[in-house]
């Protein structure tokens, strides 16, 4: 089976649903715009219910199929990222400093391409929840939902996500068991010295010194502290400190990330980590505040879900282009606490339009409208196969 027909037919449509998107970036909790437009469509396609408010912005469509049954979820994320579009295509960003540089324009337009397929035919047994998440860039949405009793509220046997991968051919799909993307930490270290003129530094302690020596010693952490077999990154990647070329500024601050996919990896980075700024800092006779905020957990596909999407991805592509992803990505993902929750999976459709095509979180990334029609027929061939009629 390849792509859906009746999906292909309105390719052009969801073209301009994903373009308009990305002309109005919304960033995390402030999707209003877009969420707003997620829920009108839903209702102009008969979904049968459509819950708004979820996390704030959060969109919820309920789509019951010919007969009883179970049920699936399937989710898409909405906001974009707080980055300046250098794209040049003629839907660009209206927004100032505001782009869709994930892809996040394409996965919603794809889920919503699914529920106008399926609110259509209903040739399925059960229910499909469509879940239109806000804030996976920041503020994890997916747990904020998650709290808020989604799964309680609307009870899933599965549910399961797609990401657009420019790193991989156009329309094939890549798959893991397992971890599939880390979990994620927010670093930040305030280092506190003592400020001088720059002319005059035995008066002062300097901060800015103090933060190189820990900028340094804390790409160790990885190498000499965790087993070399598994996974770990430690990375600073903004400094900020002073503001004239000869004054010692009184403090720096440090801000940066940690992944890993291991829960006990995590635990010895957050140790030293703090262990490394308070030390060294203490070893200036100066001080640090060290904050290790733990983001996401790492997103695990379960065997089995894992199985059930693949076989849907191979049903609109060929199995020939759907293949297992040789090793995880360090990228975070909050899909993890909807999977920390409910068995499903999280695979990537590649969107690679050839070399050199910008990676996400790129000023000149932009979603390839050529898979909007595949991924909108993954979503609705596994609810067509995982919900079967009798």
């Amino acid at each position: 089976m390849p792509v859906l027909n009746r999906i292909a037919d309105f390719h052009d449509e969801m073209t301009a649903w994903r373009q308009d998107f990305h002309r109005h970036p919304e960033l995390a909790f402030e999707e209003v715009r877009t969420s707003g437009i997620v829920a009108e469509k839903l209702r102009a396609f008969g979904v049968d219910e459509v819950i708004t408010g979820m996390a704030k912005t959060g969109v919820v469509g309920v789509i019951r199929g010919s007969a009883p049954g179970g049920a699936i979820g399937l989710r898409a994320d909405m906001d974009a990222l707080p980055i300046h579009e250098e794209s040049g295509v003629p839907y660009a960003s209206t927004v100032a400093g505001k782009m869709h540089a994930c892809g996040h324009d394409g996965h919603t337009t794809m889920l919503l391409g699914a529920a106008k397929y399926l609110a259509e035919t209903r040739n399925f047994a059960g229910t499909v929840y469509v879940i239109f998440q806000p804030a996976e860039e920041s503020g994890g949405g997916a747990e904020v939902m998650v709290k808020e009793g989604l799964f309680e509220r609307f009870p899933v046997d599965r549910v399961f996500g797609i990401h657009n991968w420019p790193g991989v051919p156009a329309g094939e799909f890549v798959w893991r068991v397992g971890p599939v993307m880390a979990a994620v930490a927010d670093i930040d270290i305030t280092i506190t010295g003592k400020g001088a003129h720059g002319a005059m530094p035995h008066q002062g302690n300097d901060p800015v010194v103090i933060a190189a020596q820990l900028v340094t010693a804390l790409q160790s952490v990885v190498a000499r502290n965790i087993e070399p077999v598994e996974a770990g990154v430690i990375t600073i990647g903004s400094i900020q400190g002073g503001q004239a070329f000869n004054v010692i500024p009184e403090s720096v601050r440090l801000h940066g990330t940690a992944r890993w996919f291991k829960p006990e990896v995590g635990d010895l980075l957050e140790k030293k980590v703090t262990e490394l700024a308070t030390g060294i800092a203490a070893a200036f006779g100066a001080s640090a505040a060290v904050k290790f905020t733990r983001m996401y957990p790492a997103t695990v596909n379960e065997a089995e879900s894992t199985g059930l999407a693949t076989r849907a991805a191979s049903a609109v592509v060929g199995e020939n282009r759907v293949n297992e992803m040789p090793k995880p990505t360090m990228g975070g993902e909050d899909f993890a606490f909807m999977l920390n929750e409910k068995p499903g999976a999280y695979l990537m459709l590649g969107g690679g339009r050839g070399e050199g095509d910008p990676q996400v979180h790129h000023p000149r990334y932009d979603f390839n409208d050529a898979i909007l029609p595949v991924g909108a027929s993954f979503f609705a061939t596994l609810a067509e196969q995982l919900l079967p009629r009798g």
